[in-house]
C-alpha cells in the first residue's frame, strides 16, 4: 500500500546515566533529503543515521531532532590558590583601610575564578547502538503515520478515479450520438473525413488504461509518487487531445471535469512517497 510523507515519531535515548530524546518528522520532498539537529560532538553519526533512515523511508524531507536531557554530573572545581589570593587581598584591604568583617563561602564562590564547572562530554559513538535503536522506534512510528495517510490518499485518488471513468463513458456515448445525427446529414465522402477527424477512441483507451495503470500503482509497496504524477501528465496530454478534436458543448465539458480531476491526482502524487 502507498505511503504519504507527513509522519512523526519520537522515542527516548537510555543509557547508562546518559537520558535523551529523539523526533523524527517528515514532510514533501521530490527525493530523500536528511536534515541533522544533533547535539555537539555527534555529527560523526550522521552517515550512520541517514543509513538508518533509508531502511524506512525513501523519500521525503526528513528531519532528525537530538536533545541530551541527561547526563554525568559536571565536575566541580575549586581553585585554592585564587581563594588564597582573595583572602590575602581582603586582609591588605581591611587593614589599610580599617575594614571590618569577613568574606563568607557563599560571597567566595561567587567571585570570578573560584569556581571552575566542568562539563561532562557525552560519547557519541558509545551513545550510538542507544541512539539507533530510539531512532528505529521513532521512524516506526513515523511510517505508520504515513501509512494512515497513504490509505487517506487512496479512498480521495480512487474516487476521483471513478469520477472519471464516468466522464470518459459519457465522452464515448456522446460520440456516438454525434456521428448518427451527422450520417443522416452528409454524404458518404463527408461522413468518413469527419468521423476520422473527431475518432478519439485511442485517446479513450489510453485514458482508460491509465486509470488501471495509477489503480495498480496505488496497490505497491514501493515509492511510486513520481511514477504516478507521470501518469497524470499523460492523462492530461490525452484529455487536451480529445477536447481538441471534439469541438463539442457535452464533450468540452466532460474534458473540462477530467481535466479537474486529473490536476487533483497530481496534487496528490506530490503527497505520495
Amino acid at each position: 500500500m502507498i505511503k504519504g510523507m507527513t509522519g512523526f515519531g519520537s522515542a527516548e535515548i537510555s543509557s547508562g546515566s546518559t537520558k535523551g530524546i529523539v523526533e523524527v518528522k517528515s514532510v514533501n520532498h521530490r527525493y530523500l533529503d536528511v536534515g541533522y539537529f544533533l547535539p555537539p560532538g555527534f555529527m560523526l553519526l550522521e552517515d550512520k543515521i541517514r543509513k538508518r533512515v533509508k531502511k524506512s523511508v525513501l523519500r521525503g524531507r526528513i528531519s532528525i531532532v537530538m536533545k541530551i536531557t541527561k547526563k554525568e554530573v559536571a565536575t566541580v572545581l575549586f581553585n585554592k590558590k585564587v581563594v588564597q589570593t582573595y583572602l590575602k587581598q581582603e586582609k591588605s584591604l581591611k587593614k589599610e583601610f580599617g575594614l571590618s568583617g569577613n568574606l563568607s563561602l557563599g560571597g567566595l564562590i561567587r567571585l570570578p575564578g573560584v569556581v571552575d564547572v566542568q562539563e561532562t562530554n557525552v560519547n557519541a559513538s558509545a551513545l550510538w547502538p542507544a541512539v539507533d535503536k530510539a531512532i528505529k522506534i521513532a521512524l516506526g512510528s513515523l511510517v505508520k503515520m504515513r501509512k494512515r495517510e497513504g490509505a487517506s490518499i487512496i479512498k480521495d485518488v480512487k474516487s476521483q478515479l471513478s469520477r472519471m471513468s464516468l466522464q470518459i463513458n459519457k465522452i464515448r456515448s456522446r460520440e456516438k450520438q454525434v456521428l448518427t445525427q451527422q450520417k443522416k446529414r452528409m454524404d458518404a465522402e463527408e461522413f468518413f473525413s469527419y468521423q476520422n477527424s473527431i475518432d478519439v477512441n485511442e485517446e479513450i483507451s489510453r485514458l482508460a488504461h491509465h486509470i488501471v495503470e495509477f489503480r495498480l500503482l496505488l496497490k505497491s509497496d514501493a515509492a511510486v509518487g513520481k511514477k504516478l504524477d507521470f501518469i497524470a501528465q499523460e492523462m492530461q496530454r490525452e484529455a487536451n487531445t480529445i477536447g481538441s478534436k471534439m469541438q463539442d458543448k457535452i464533450v468540452s465539458n466532460a474534458v473540462i471535469s477530467i481535466k479537474s480531476k486529473i490536476e487533483k491526482l497530481r496534487e496528490q502524487a506530490q503527497n505520495i512517497e
